[in-house]
């Protein structure tokens, strides 16, 4: 992840190049969309033991939109993707953006993201940069043929997170216009940066960290340990004086600890390098009869800033399952962290996405 770091600075000063037409893997209308699966939800304890069955429902129509960039997944044998729809970007989408669809429309684009090998050290920052292009492009075709006015969430992992945020520095912030569409903007696992001590400032100059379920136009951002942070952390800390890394805990916005609700599709991700991944952070789920299962109480976080690291450090409950850095421990949580607090996340875009209706009219 270092390497993408540095290849996606590089990218960020060179000439744009040609954006590829935006494939959607995620729009409403199209055909077996992963991001509208059903949302009925297995609730377990800590240890494991159903607790019963929610049948959450979607709403018939969603008043905002969700535009969702997803993270490093792509296990094409080149140092860069193609705009294929692989298996593996249907998983994430289930795993990070479809329980986003009970409140919004989910937009999100295929891209030609920096793969598995090339973040490994074969990646140009003319990759990137393409990268970065297709993105735009698919944000700039969002607004003109399909937002039509309606807010939207920003929301992102990772690689995703590294576009997003880059996105969102040039062509959100500093345009007020734009600005007041942002619902929010979840952007995790990637390193948001703010002046030291405050909310605002790094990344961005205008949108603010969240410190409320009902505030708009602002980011929620970290990046999850449950352990010490190592020194080489790849997570957690920045080398830009004056600057600190956000972290805003979704369980407890205004600071704090909170109950995290961890949410995880009951269907195994597709066959490759981040399912094997996902097999050594933590022990199989129990089977279930629903689409989805949420484990409750079985993790609290809260945002940590011991030895100049700010994140969100995660404690197991009694009896829940122990979660593993993969690879190694500077990662962190890194492949938890859209699902260990998946319900929170949910549950603050619908209220503020409830907010955003209310002040427009």
């Amino acid at each position: 992840m270092l390497a993408a770091v540095a290849v996606a600075a590089l990218a960020a000063v060179l000439p744009a190049t040609a954006s590829a037409k935006t494939v959607w893997l995620c729009k409403p209308g199209i055909e077996d969309n992963p991001c509208e699966p059903s949302l009925q939800t297995t609730e377990l304890s800590p240890a494991g033991q159903e607790l019963g069955i929610d049948n959450v429902k979607a709403a018939r129509h969603p008043k905002v939109d969700c535009f969702y960039v997803y993270p490093t997944v792509s296990d094409q044998p080149g140092p860069q993707a193609n705009l294929e729809i692989d298996p593996v970007l249907r998983s994430i989408a289930l795993y990070q953006a479809a329980r986003f669809s009970r409140d919004c429309r989910v937009f999100a684009p295929v891209y030609r993201q920096l793969t598995l090998t090339g973040i490994g050290g074969t990646a140009t920052p003319e990759m990137a940069e393409t990268a970065y292009q297709d993105v735009l492009n698919a944000w700039k075709t969002y607004l003109k043929k399909y937002n039509e006015g309606r807010g939207v969430v920003l929301l992102s992992h990772s690689q995703g997170t590294f576009n997003l945020t880059r996105l969102a520095a040039e062509e959100i912030d500093p345009k007020r216009k734009v600005r007041k569409k942002l619902v929010s903007a979840l952007l995790l696992g990637g390193g948001v940066t703010v002046r030291q001590g405050e909310d605002v400032g790094g990344d961005f100059q205008h949108i603010g960290a969240c410190r409320s379920n009902r505030q708009l136009g602002c980011v929620v951002a970290f990046s999850t340990f449950n352990a010490p942070v190592p020194a080489d952390a790849i997570f957690g800390r920045t080398s830009e004086p004056g600057l600190q890394v956000l972290c805003t805990n979704p369980a407890a916005l205004d600071g704090g600890s909170g109950e995290l609700e961890t949410i995880y599709p009951s269907e195994l991700f597709a066959p490759g390098t981040i399912a094997l991944a996902i097999g050594l952070v933590a022990p199989p789920p129990p089977t279930v009869s629903t689409p989805w299962l949420e484990y409750r109480g079985a993790y609290s976080g809260e945002c940590s800033s011991a030895d100049g690291a700010s994140v969100l450090q995660v404690t197991d409950a009694p009896g829940a399952p122990h979660l593993n850095a993969v690879p190694t421990a500077g990662w962190g949580l890194h492949l938890a962290d859209g699902n260990i607090a998946l319900g929170n996340l949910t549950d603050v875009v619908r209220k503020q996405a409830k907010s955003f209706v209310k002040k427009r009219k």
